[in-house]
């Protein structure tokens, strides 16, 4: 067993250091002002793309698509490293790279299942960071950990299909480059409960989609990348031909779609722990707290001791899921990729919180990172599949060996 990574992916991570300490960390308060400076709410900071343009002048694109390196892809085992590394400056990096949730999915699924058309129309602007893009799936009225509870309509008429339902916290859809949107939908409510749903093409654009309000989370309204917002559909019409894949074939190109980007979370979570972890460890050495620096406290270098422990295994697992997908597949490596999900945000959401109390009111202050990446941290145990939901099919798994 070799825990060393190969001299292509420790050059590629090399390069990318590189570029994270010569661009990325140098942006960060560049990105910052912008922000403060936009007359659009929504509107991206220009600093992005002048990093997007870097990174793929340096050859870091599109790295997240695994199984197809004509397009920049690595396997998943040698992208876990690198997607760490873009966890510790999560709201710029990845965009830099076009490896950004929720294009990246979106790019896998017309991957996966695009027609020609559909991949010459939209996945190769994706593949460019020419535009971007949302997902449509969670809605307000029905509980979306059940992905079979959606009720959006999409039926067919004639050459089109109508589409008619809401969704909401569709993160990208606020973002003003996004142009298209995978929507899912029940085509059939008669069928078989796992084959009622499908997924079709939505220019946003589309008479009858509305754009509503950008939902925070803890406070945070994430407009940084596009925010979460509230989609209506009203007789939205689409040509038939922006079906993905066949009627009744949604829930599974869904789960095709979720099990590469619960790993990319986890990736990333890695790397935010990682830099809260560094910021913590040079703050209490750094300040004095009842005659003695706060390094010197029993309580603080637990913390410290316990999320160094906590960060190595959850790498571990992460790299033991990205090696299982890359030889057995997502479906050989479901258990796992169900583990990961359980562990990492839960854990790396403890780390947060002890980096949090470490730095006192400093820590909740928007001086610095670590309340944001806490709550988003915090929901991505809602996203892509609550806890409970991974928990009990991670179980049911398990039971079946001793049946």
């Amino acid at each position: 067993m070799d825990f060393a990574y190969d001299a292509e992916t420790e050059e590629l991570r090399q390069r990318l250091l590189t570029f994270m300490d010569e661009h990325v960390y140098p942006a960060e308060p560049v990105f910052e002002a912008q922000l403060e400076e936009r007359t659009d709410p929504w509107a991206i900071p220009p600093v992005v793309e002048d990093l997007k343009a870097e990174a793929r002048k340096q050859g870091l694109w599109n790295l997240f698509l695994a199984g197809h390196p004509e397009h920049g892809g690595l396997p998943n085992l040698r992208y876990a490293p690198l997607a760490e590394i873009t966890g510790r400056s999560s709201r710029l990096a990845p965009m830099a790279l076009n490896c950004a949730a929720p294009d990246t999915g979106n790019m896998e699924v017309l991957t996966m299942f695009g027609t020609p058309e559909q991949k010459k129309q939209w996945l190769e602007p994706l593949l460019d960071g020419r535009i971007r893009s949302a997902f449509a799936m969670t809605e307000p009225d029905v509980a979306s950990s059940d992905a079979t509870n959606i009720t959006t309509r999409i039926v067919r008429d004639g050459d089109e299909y109508v589409i008619n339902g809401s969704k909401w916290f569709i993160s990208g859809a606020l973002n003003p480059a996004c142009e298209i949107l995978i929507v899912m939908g029940k085509t059939d409510p008669e069928a078989e409960r796992h084959r009622q749903q499908s997924m079709v093409l939505v220019p946003r654009d589309a008479p009858g989609l509305r754009i509503g309000r950008g939902m925070s989370v803890f406070g945070f309204d994430d407009s940084d990348h596009g925010g979460h917002a509230e989609v209506f559909f009203d007789d939205v019409r689409v040509p038939a031909q922006n079906l993905i894949g066949g009627e009744g074939e949604g829930f599974a190109i869904a789960q095709a779609r979720l099990g590469p980007g619960r790993i990319h979370h986890c990736m990333r979570s890695i790397g935010v722990a990682e830099r809260a972890l560094e910021l913590t460890c040079r703050r209490v050495l750094d300040r004095v707290a009842f005659g003695r620096p706060l390094a010197e406290q029993g309580v603080v270098r637990e913390w410290i001791a316990e999320a160094r422990v906590a960060i190595e295994q959850l790498r571990l697992l992460v790299l033991k899921t990205a090696y299982l997908m890359d030889t057995v597949g997502n479906k050989g490596a479901h258990s796992e990729i169900q583990a990961i999900k359980i562990a990492t945000p839960r854990t790396v959401e403890w780390i947060l919180d002890k980096c949090v109390q470490a730095h006192g009111a400093a820590g909740v202050s928007q001086d610095l990172p670590l309340a944001a990446w806490q709550a988003g941290i915090r929901s991505l145990r809602l996203a892509d599949g609550p806890d409970e939901v991974h928990l009990r099919s991670l179980a049911r798994a398990e039971l079946r060996k001793y049946a």
